[in-house]
């Protein structure tokens, strides 16, 4: 009998980036990290690609890609991101796709996913085929080859999908055991409902598409030991993991049997600390005793093509048990987190989106008619524009598309309508309705798309979407009373988040008054080419006033914009940005302002700046994009911050004996003390692990006086710092490997850290170090076994490295 073993993570996230800007903005619930996407990364999808196995003395004796041995699958959107802000992590995904069609007979691991997380069954037809289509287009596009099997959001699935994945290639899915509704052999005989424990998972079953005639092959996955991994501790304990792994196979089928699991990929890692090295270890343990044979989906249905055929339950996902309704309506599905909650609020959410979807579709339909030959064909190659917005891709995808020549305004309106289409997909991910209230930033998030949608609907078509939208939302109420209801949280968290073009060259104009910006500037996803610009400083004052060209790289828009902005000093910024009809306006302008800036008229100057820009909208620094703001109140509060650690400094330098004098009474620290001793402290440290250049006796100064004054170290920020250096230096190490004395300096670190307080996680120093041993250190030790003296210092000062780190070296 043979035994066959599949592991699938399903890796997703869902998109966070602001569709004004096409990036994500600083996410403070995900400090110290900048955002989720960055965090997640970190605890999850990077420590998979150099999962652990630890010897029996817990030393590192392997580093593997969990991805080159397991089935995968990650969401575009997610991967899009990837690409950008962890191009390391992403180029590892796609080299164990490529590593795993060595390993598994030409089959890659990874599967495609429909694109943006919409739960089919409630999707229109065109919508399904345009997230198949473009789940496929980017899977190409990214790893190489046409997909064999495809994700479906939360497998929740229905007949039209299926029929429109395998009209486009898709051979397979992945589903729950009760997603089955009957069986039977291929060929005929009697259907067998499936019962309460669900469909037989160690077998692929083919599924025959009533509309076509087509069929596509199902796996049906190991619901328990699924269920196991992800909510019940499995991952604990590795070779635990491995043996429940081995109960799904049975002594009573005399057929080959594949056991085969799903999860969120972020089980092995985000949900579950040192989930990826469970994994590892599982994996190691099982192909060591020879206990299964790892294998793929596709590769095992080439193997053992179906003998049985299935139909299925449709309309039913593997996170709700009332088949799709988590997705639509108060079914009783929720997270556990808030229990007394309820979610009567995804039902009005859903009917305001499909308001926007319906009301703009016959628009988009006829406008588009006037300048593409299809429309809707048109959308589902666009996806080719999405993956290369350079000017030459979008300038032949226009001309394949186009009915003749477009003039440059109507390329803008051909884009603006596309990207309305892809916001108006976007604002269905799923996400939005699988937490417990409509105030969560995963709402917040596709309202944020829909708001996009109606901004762009109203440029186009001149229709006021918002007020039927928002009476719809207005029916969504918050579970938190604060938050009233989806209208409220619309117009307090989306409203304030749209951009156009004038805010845009705002943030441009108050940015440049603590930025140097060359001629031409990146502002995330519009190009900003200066024109002109005049900039007057008195003292800690300062003046800019210019002009500028914006322009869209997402729909080619652009905008001429004329600028005055002032700084006062401290927050105190305060400017406008307006069209002038002529260039003598524009003079008129910057002669006054500027006259009245020498005149050091500050009353005449504020009432200039709204007298000249009472046409367009005065802007602060609470309106600039949330980066760029916390840039700039950082170099604001560099002198307030200096300021600051002066006094503290000589607060507790001149205080510290009568400090310790206290502490050896006994006697309570006054609390004035002791906020100096904290802030002082805290500070010196994070500013001694930025510098590459440690010293380490110092540091040591720090901590000891830390330890005697009961500071509480600020560990998330002083960890992460440090963590960053130590990854420096290790990178340094890596490429100046026979280095002596900067693998002394990386010894000398690790010493620092292993003496530490807290945990400063060596991932990155250890995957290094891991490397080296494997590269370099063999042929050092071949030297000394030569007698080079210069080799034996290397190697002595490696091996004390490495029992530090904790990582095996040799055999």
């Amino acid at each position: 009998m043979e035994r066959y073993l599949c592991i699938h993570g399903h890796f997703y996230q869902p998109p966070r980036e602001n569709p004004w800007l096409e990036d994500i903005e600083l996410q403070d619930s995900a400090h110290p990290y900048h955002d989720w996407n960055e965090r997640i990364s970190a605890e999850c999808y990077a420590p998979n690609t150099a999962a652990r196995i630890l010897n029996d003395k817990g030393y590192i004796k392997k580093i593997v890609n969990n991805y080159t041995k397991i089935s995968f699958n990650f969401g575009p959107t997610l991967l899009d991101w990837m690409a950008d802000n962890d191009p390391e992590v992403y180029r590892a995904v796609l080299a164990a796709d490529r590593e795993s069609r060595q390993r598994f007979s030409g089959h890659g691991s990874a599967l495609a996913q429909a694109y943006n997380h919409m739960i089919m069954p409630l999707a229109g037809s065109r919508d399904k085929y345009t997230q198949v289509f473009w789940g496929i287009k980017d899977f190409e596009h990214r790893f190489g080859r046409k997909p064999e099997g495809m994700w479906l959001p939360e497998t929740a699935v229905d007949l039209e999908s299926l029929e429109i994945m395998a009209e486009q290639g898709i051979r397979f899915t992945i589903l729950t055991q009760y997603q089955a509704r009957r069986v039977r052999k291929i060929g005929g005989g009697d259907w067998e409902e499936t019962g309460p424990r669900g469909i037989d998972p160690t077998m692929a079953y083919q599924l025959r598409l009533p509309r076509s005639g087509r069929t596509i092959c199902i796996f049906f996955y190991d619901g328990p030991i699924s269920q196991a991994v992800a909510f019940e501790h499995l991952l604990a304990n590795g070779e635990r993991f491995a043996h429940r792994l081995m109960e799904g196979f049975s002594d009573t089928r005399d057929r080959p049997q594949l056991v085969h699991i799903a999860t969120d990929g972020e089980t092995y890692g985000h949900h579950h600390r040192h989930g990826e090295m469970a994994l590892a270890y599982a994996i190691d343990y099982i192909e060591s005793h020879k206990l299964a044979r790892l294998t793929n989906y596709s590769e095992y249905l080439a193997m053992h093509p179906p003998t049985h055929e299935v139909e299925i339950h449709e309309n039913t996902a593997w996170s709700c048990a009332h088949g799709v309704d988590r997705w639509r309506g108060d079914c009783g599905c929720h997270t556990g987190m808030h229990p007394d909650w309820n979610q009567a609020w995804r039902a009005p959410l859903r009917q305001s989106l499909d308001l926007l979807r319906d009301t703009l579709d016959p628009l988009y339909e006829k406008h588009a008619g006037k300048y593409l030959k299809d429309p809707w064909a048109a959308r589902n190659e666009y996806i080719n524009v999405i993956l290369n917005r350079s000017p030459d891709n979008v300038d032949r995808f226009l001309a394949s598309h186009a009915i003749r020549r477009l003039e440059p305004a109507d390329r803008v309106t051909v884009l603006k309508l596309l990207e309305m289409q892809r916001h108006a997909m976007l604002m269905y991910t799923s996400c939005g309705w699988f937490f417990d209230d409509i105030s969560g930033i995963e709402t917040v998030q596709v309202l944020q798309y829909a708001g996009r949608v109606i901004q762009l609907g109203q440029e186009l078509f001149g229709k006021r979407l918002e007020p039927a939208f928002l009476d719809i939302l207005a029916h969504a109420k918050s579970n938190v009373p604060k938050y009233r209801d989806g209208a409220y949280i619309y117009e307090g968290f989306v409203t304030p988040a749209m951009v156009d073009l004038p805010k845009v060259g705002a943030h441009y104009a108050i940015s440049s008054l603590f930025n140097h910006f060359g001629k031409k500037s990146q502002v995330y996803c519009y190009t900003v080419e200066r024109l002109d610009k005049q900039v007057l400083m008195a003292g800690e004052m300062k003046m800019a006033v210019g002009q500028a060209q914006v322009v869209s790289q997402i729909t080619r828009e652009s905008a001429h914009v004329s600028y005055g902005v002032v700084y006062f000093g401290h927050h105190n910024v305060s400017g406008g940005v307006r069209y002038f009809s002529d260039e003598t306006a524009y003079q008129q302008m910057v002669q006054g302002v500027s006259e009245a800036f020498n005149r050091a008229d500050l009353p005449d100057l504020i009432r200039l700046l709204d007298l000249y820009f009472k046409e367009g909208v005065i802007y602060s620094l609470k309106h600039l994009f949330r980066d760029q703001q916390r840039k700039i109140l950082s170099i604001i509060l560099d002198s307030t911050m200096a300021q600051l650690e002066a006094d503290y400094r000589t607060i507790y330098e001149h205080n510290a004996s009568l400090m310790r004098f206290l502490k050896d009474l006994g006697m309570p620290m006054p609390h004035a003390l002791q906020c100096a001793a904290d802030f002082y402290l805290n500070t010196r440290l994070r500013q001694s692990f930025m510098n590459d250049a440690l010293d380490i006796e110092q540091i040591k100064i720090y901590l000891q006086e830390a330890k005697t004054f009961a500071v509480n170290l600020d560990e998330a920020v002083l960890k992460y710092v440090l963590e960053r250096t130590l990854e420096r230096v290790a990178v340094r190490f890596l490429n100046n490997p026979t280095e002596l004395s900067i693998l002394e300096k990386f010894d000398t670190l690790i010493d620092l850290v292993r003496s530490l307080p807290f945990r400063v996680d060596l991932w990155k120093a250890q995957n290094i170090y891991y490397r080296l041993a494997q590269a370099v250190y063999p042929g050092l030790r071949e030297k000394v076994r030569q007698g080079d003296g210069g080799a034996r210092a290397w190697v002595d000062r490696f091996d004390s490295l490495g029992e530090k780190l904790r990582v095996q070296r040799g055999n």
